[in-house]
């Protein structure tokens, strides 16, 4: 499938010498979502108000369906919807009133048929006539979200998108999140909450300190990344660890009736089935057990800190 969005190179450097985009290269497909993790200062913002022509490019380039967010931002900008992380709303103004504004913005004529439509997909069609100011924010972020979409954009930038949205208004955020890739929008969030990309995207992208670390489907690499730990719980509780089993770097649980054993699929031999033998021989009965996988926010934290 080909890239919508096509970064090449992408450099911002500021007058004292930081460099927040350090020669960033992405392509995105039409029709995924792809979530860009990173921690604070990493350069998420950045790269995402330099693709949507808000930030001033020191060197590179950024295509948005072919158009040269330089050269062309008119174009370019036109098939972007933006949602920032602050809440920027006229307090005063209806729902309605609000997202068909947006909309002309961008030069549009009036369709009140697509902002109903619009409206109705965010849950939004009984608040139309709600001021912005009444609302929930859960809501509020709802009608940013609507206000992106009033003018048909092919990509939707979405940052941290349910900032202090409440957990049930934030699955239902994943819904729509999903509503809209399926109607073939592109989404490139960024979130501080793990499990929000791991719930939603197709491929995940890390950043940190201005570079891009890895872009990998987000299933491969938890795969790729797939630590696991090996929870077994004893039939009776263990005081000290035989020093027999030093080699395996286990972790006692405080009362002693739970070993801990963290084990790499990627390995050719796990080690489990030597470490059971060695249990059995040193006469610790292992009533049951369980192995559990890792998250992808054990992947991001292992990645940041290999690469820092």
């Amino acid at each position: 499938m080909a890239a919508i969005i096509s970064i090449r190179d992408l450099k911002k450097s500021y007058d004292n010498g930081f460099e927040a985009l350090k020669g960033v290269s992405l392509d995105i497909e039409k029709g995924e979502i792809i979530a860009l993790l990173g921690p604070n200062g990493a350069g998420k913002t950045t790269l995402i108000g330099a693709v949507c022509g808000l930030v001033t490019i020191s060197s590179g380039q950024a295509l948005v369906g072919g158009f040269d967010v330089a050269k062309e931002p008119r174009r370019a900008r036109r098939l972007i919807g933006l949602v920032p992380q602050e809440l920027a709303l006229d307090l005063f103004e209806t729902v309605w009133n609000s997202v068909r504004f947006t909309r002309g913005l961008f030069g549009l004529p009036r369709d009140d048929a697509h902002i109903e439509n619009v409206l109705k997909s965010l849950s939004l069609w009984d608040k139309k006539d709600n001021q912005c100011k009444e609302l929930s924010g859960g809501m509020k972020r709802r009608v940013m979200i609507a206000k992106a979409l009033s003018h048909n954009p092919e990509v939707l930038f979405l940052d941290e998108p349910t900032a202090g949205v409440d957990v049930n208004l934030r699955r239902d955020m994943w819904k729509v999140v999903g509503d809209l890739r399926n109607t073939g929008v592109t989404v490139i969030l960024t979130t501080h909450y793990i499990e929000e990309a791991e719930e939603m995207a197709d491929r995940v992208a890390v950043i940190n300190k201005g570079s891009i670390l890895l872009v990998e489907d987000k299933t491969q690499l938890m795969q790729s990344f797939g630590r696991k730990v090996l929870t077994l719980d004893l039939g009776a509780p263990l005081a000290t660890l035989p020093e027999s089993l030093a080699d395996y770097d286990l972790s006692r649980s405080e009362d002693g009736k739970q070993l801990s054993y963290a084990y790499d699929t990627r390995e050719a031999r796990t080690g489990i089935t030597r470490l059971i033998t060695d249990l059995a021989a040193e006469g610790i009965h292992v009533r049951d057990l369980d192995s559990t996988k890792s998250s992808l926010e054990d992947v991001f934290l292992d990645l940041v800190e290999e690469k820092a």
